[in-house]
């Protein structure tokens, strides 16, 4: 197998391995070398960013980060570097220079042109996905065959039979198979199920979910794939949609697609732009969904009613949760991780570490991939 590649370009840190060894620091012109574990800004004075690794960390698992798009350089690849007993090994994108690129922005020690290269990499323990949906199923079950436990990015594949393909290949391998829907890790969300699974709403009756997010790639930009539905499957339905429906399935447990009404009313493209989802749910409960690219104003709304109160979260992302039960009301903040992707990424590697599957499993993904489907043919 051809050796990865190291990054070359001015102002890149690049990295020796194993990348837990005291740190020596050496500079040349507008270039660093670092020998050690990166924690802090690449653009930005140290601040104490180089540490040693604690015992729990001496024995990381080594990642392979397949893709570079937005989601990468925000939050997955630091996600990857700092989570306890996790290190990035590689990254690849099909374009040499541009892979070349994305590992200097992500202070990934190597990169690769090829990814089927990459997964083959002895140093690489695991794989993360983060590539357009139609290449999910052929990138884990690759990775699985390869023996690399695979955290993919949501939703989980194209549909449920490259789903069930996914999970066949790694559990035919031994291998872990996780999938990033990271909401389930938000402590407002958990807090939630807490005060359901007390009984201090009741039985919960209706719920209602809001997520609005101006959206109109110009055709060829960095994220218009998201808008084809050969590469993602659908619009916003397959993109957030699928984080809200994963979200109730967890708080409320399995549900059907009652009806569903998939719209463009705002824009001509080939995917919709609005999804409006009528949920019957094995409790008796129903709940309504409405995901839009249309609406100028974002929305990231949940609400719950019970038969003995209410709560009611107006952006997921802040945490703010009230909370409304026999006529008094109070409010609680539970905001995330400042990383939405770092809690999923430690219990990946908790699990993965103690021989268990990951709390969003190839299962959990499947059944969103399920919903999904039965959306998109109603």
């Amino acid at each position: 197998m051809p050796a990865p590649l190291q990054p070359s370009k001015p102002s890149c840190v690049s990295w020796s391995w194993p990348p837990f060894l005291p740190v020596e620091m050496t500079g040349t012109g507008a270039r660093t070398c670092v020998t050690g574990r990166f924690y802090g800004d690449l653009t930005g004075p140290a601040r104490g960013a180089f540490a040693l690794p604690s015992e729990a960390e001496a024995m990381p698992l080594r990642w392979a980060l397949i893709g570079c798009g937005d989601i990468v350089r925000k939050r997955v690849a630091a996600a990857l570097r700092e989570a306890p007993g996790s290190a990035l090994v590689s990254v690849s994108r099909g374009n040499p220079d541009r892979a070349e690129e994305c590992a200097c922005q992500i202070a990934a020690p190597s990169f690769f042109a090829d990814w089927r290269e990459q997964v083959r990499d002895p140093s690489v323990d695991a794989v993360y996905i983060a590539t357009p949906v139609d290449q999910h199923a052929e990138q884990t079950i690759a990775a699985a065959e390869a023996g690399k436990h695979v955290l993919c990015e949501k939703p989980m594949a194209i549909d449920t039979a490259a789903c069930d393909r996914m999970i066949a290949a790694c559990q035919a391998h031994g291998v872990r198979l996780g999938v990033a829907y990271y909401r389930r890790f938000y402590p407002v969300l958990r807090r939630m199920s807490e005060l359901i699974r007390a009984g201090a709403i009741g039985r919960v009756v209706l719920a209602e979910i809001r997520a609005f997010e101006r959206f109109n790639p110009a055709p060829g930009t960095a994220r218009s794939w998201l808008i084809d539905p050969a590469q993602a499957g659908g619009g916003p339905l397959m993109d957030f949609g699928s984080h809200r429906l994963e979200a109730l399935h967890n708080l409320l447990g399995p549900f059907e697609i009652a009806d569903a009404e998939l719209s463009r009313l705002t824009f001509e493209r080939p995917v919709e732009d609005t999804a409006l989802l009528r949920l019957r749910f094995a409790s008796g409960a129903r709940g309504l969904l409405l995901v839009s690219h249309a609406p100028a104003e974002p929305q990231d709304t949940l609400d719950l009613y019970g038969t003995a109160g209410s709560l009611h979260v107006t952006s997921l992302n802040k945490g703010d949760l009230r909370i409304a039960t026999a006529g008094v009301e109070r409010l609680e903040i539970h905001p995330p991780h400042p990383n939405l992707h770092q809690p999923l990424v430690e219990n990946f590697v908790q699990t993965v570490r103690a021989g268990r599957d990951p709390v969003v499993d190839g299962t959990a993904g499947r059944e969103v991939q399920r919903l999904l489907e039965e959306a998109y043919r109603q």
